[in-house]
C-alpha cells in the first residue's frame, strides 16, 4: 500500500466532501479583510460558497453598490488567494 502525507489525505477527502464549500468560505472569511480592506470586511454580515458561486451578504446599500462594480476583482482576488479557481459568480444580497 502506498503512503501519502496526511496533508494530501485532507485534500483528498475535501475534494470529495461536502463540506469543502463550507471550508472554503472560512478560508474566504479568514482572508476577506486582507483582500476587501476594513471598511468592507467591517460591513460584510456573511460570506457563503455554494457550487462556485460566492454570496456575499451586507445591510449596507450603499457597499452593496461598490460590491457589485468590484464582482470581477473579487473573483480574481479570491482565486489568486486560494490557488484555484473557486469561485466563478458573486452575488451581492
Amino acid at each position: 500500500m502506498g503512503e501519502i502525507s496526511l496533508q494530501d489525505a485532507i485534500k483528498q477527502f475535501l475534494q470529495k466532501s461536502r463540506l469543502r464549500s463550507g471550508i472554503q468560505a472560512m478560508r474566504i472569511e479568514d482572508i476577506w479583510e486582507e483582500l476587501m480592506g476594513k471598511t468592507i470586511a467591517k460591513y460584510t454580515d456573511k460570506i457563503q460558497i455554494i457550487n462556485s458561486t460566492l454570496f456575499i451578504t451586507t445591510s449596507v446599500a450603499p457597499l452593496k453598490n461598490e460590491l457589485l462594480y468590484q464582482k470581477e476583482t473579487i473573483i480574481e482576488r479570491i482565486n489568486e488567494a486560494m490557488g484555484e479557481k473557486v469561485v466563478k459568480e458573486v452575488i451581492i444580497k
